[in-house]
């Protein structure tokens, strides 16, 4: 008891986005006192659109939608509303922001307009692992001491836009801008435009570009692998691929035998070497392009796909290996973001190459008081809230004193081996630091806390629910079924997922004459494999 009373009680919040609104529900859930600091008027971060851009937050483009179904993007104890879209709009994830502050009755702990202007450490801090933290609100700045940081800021504010990799740009008459000051496709009217960039906003501003513009180009020099929101029998594509089942298969077959087999699911859709996509190393996984329209506009020709530009001319652009030159009026540069904590001194974290010394994306492990948290600074393979949301419980339970971190060689000798992004021998491989297996990262910290749950023992005890939980989708209701934090809904929202997920697209009831003919087959396909285990064992 003793040890639970002198460890951190005040905490420091710094962003009131989904990272932030988490980890004010998880400081409440542990017994902490959260007072989070926003620099703006209203909660949602990124989610939250806004018709000019504001400064040090991240900028939506008027006609976002979520990457990641519902099912997969909510909070473990607290699932969308079965009327919502399968995929939100960012309008309607606002909404559902806004609907888990008000039931957990955040609002009450966020400071707005208050900005963090540095954060550091008390005189004490190898004794108490104190911070100063230093807010300003209406041009007045104001000190207070907290037991414990944690930052949730992103990384999406800062754009990156390497001017100096594109000889003649000075010269280049047109107009040129980042992809965060998108708004709408109206800019474009009837101009030539190339955005150069393959992510997922450089692609959406690509084809949306198609509706207003003259001409569009895409330029990149990485390709990448395609896929439709829409998956296997027009069910959301991370429900389909994000489960237990087949991330034990991925990450068991050899590396490039995985990168295989996802390379011939994508290109059932279409052939990718047609329309200019492969990726140039096929070795690696970037995060997965999730655009619907992409190959119908190329095939009907309202957008074409070139390489690498190799240099500005005053009204037209060259690229790589290609002949002559192509005029254009307006580029849009989708070159990424650049990670920042300007309020932290570089002793403390420093971010280098895209990537900071963080153990588990969290702790910087060299600090003589596990205090100071870093909450999102990563890049999940599928939704960010579960696996922010995991790492909030996860680090309030280290600020009560309830679990501990590993030695610091351990930490640094894991935080060391992480930079190197070698290859990975078996599973996926990823291509840049940041970026990371969700489930298997989600699982690791659930161990941690207590609340990973044990597939072998609920076949024991309910094996309609561990077949759920093993073939089915890996939602977050997974950790709430047990151990700190365990939500008594957890089991009904695994049981009826889909049923949530098809009730906004089955507003017209028609006949399924298909049900039982699929539920017929799979009771063969069992037969079958109890058939075939009889004879393995004789």
């Amino acid at each position: 008891m003793l040890l639970k009373e002198t460890m951190a009680k005040k905490v420091a919040i710094v962003g009131a986005g989904v990272s932030g609104l988490t980890s004010i529900k998880c400081c409440l859930d542990e017994g902490l006192q959260p007072t989070c600091f926003e620099r703006s008027d209203d909660i949602g971060g990124v989610w939250r659109f806004t018709e000019d851009v504001e400064e040090g937050r991240a900028s939506l483009y008027r006609s976002v939608v979520s990457n990641t179904c519902k099912e997969m993007s909510a909070f473990a104890d607290f699932p969308y509303p079965e009327d919502f879209p399968v995929f939100l709009p960012h309008a309607k994830l606002l909404e559902y922001l806004r609907m888990y502050t008000k039931h957990f009755d955040l609002r009450r702990h966020i400071q707005f307009k208050s900005t963090v202007i540095s954060v550091r450490k008390c005189p004490d801090f190898s004794a108490t692992g104190q911070w100063d933290v230093v807010t300003e609100t209406d041009g007045k700045q104001n000190s207070a001491i907290f037991d414990a940081v944690m930052v949730c800021i992103g990384y999406l504010a800062d754009p990156s836009v390497p001017l100096k990799s594109f000889p003649g740009l000075d010269k280049f008459k047109g107009q040129y801008f980042h992809s965060r000051y998108y708004k709408s496709p109206e800019v474009f009217k009837d101009k030539r435009v190339l955005v150069i960039g393959m992510g997922n906003s450089g692609t959406d501003i690509a084809v949306e570009a198609t509706r207003t513009a003259k001409k569009v180009t895409l330029s990149t020099e990485r390709g990448a692998w395609v896929i439709s929101r829409v998956f296997d029998n027009g069910y959301p594509w991370d429900m389909v691929f994000l489960t237990r089942f087949m991330n034990i298969v991925r990450n068991i077959l050899p590396g490039r035998f995985t990168g295989w087999l996802i390379e011939s699911r994508v290109s059932r859709w279409f052939n990718h070497a047609n329309y200019g996509l492969i990726p140039k190393d096929r070795r690696v996984m970037r995060e997965p392009l999730l655009n619907d329209e992409l190959p119908s506009c190329i095939i009907t020709g309202k957008l074409s796909v070139r390489p690498e530009v190799k240099e500005f001319r005053e009204n037209a652009v060259v690229f790589v290996n290609a002949p002559g030159a192509e005029e254009v009026d307006v580029v849009v540069f989708a070159t990424g973001y650049k990670a920042s904590f300007p309020f932290i001194d570089e002793s403390i974290v420093k971010v280098e190459n895209q990537q900071a010394s963080l153990y588990k994306y969290i702790f910087p492990p060299r600090l003589e008081k596990p205090t100071l948290a870093f909450i999102g600074f990563l890049r999940p393979l599928g939704a960010v809230m579960p696996v922010v949301e995991t790492q909030a419980r996860w680090v309030t339970r280290i600020f009560n004193g309830l679990c501990k971190l590993p030695p610091v060689t351990e930490m640094m000798e894991e935080v060391n081996e992480k930079k190197k992004n070698k290859l990975n021998w078996f599973g996926l491989s990823f291509d840049e630091v940041l970026k990371t297996d969700c489930l298997v990262y989600m699982d690791q910290l659930a161990s941690y806390i207590g609340i990973k749950p044990s597939v072998p023992a609920l076949l024991l005890q309910d094996p309609e629910l561990a077949l759920k939980i093993f073939f089915g989708p890996c939602s977050a209701y997974q950790f709430r079924l047990t151990g700190p934090g365990k939500w008594d809904g957890a089991r009904k929202a695994i049981m009826t997922q889909w049923e949530r997920t098809v009730k906004p697209t089955r507003i017209r009831v028609v006949e399924d004459s298909g049900n039982f003919l699929t539920y017929l087959l799979k009771v063969l396909a069992l037969f079958a494999i109890f058939v075939g285990i009889f004879f393995s064992f004789n």
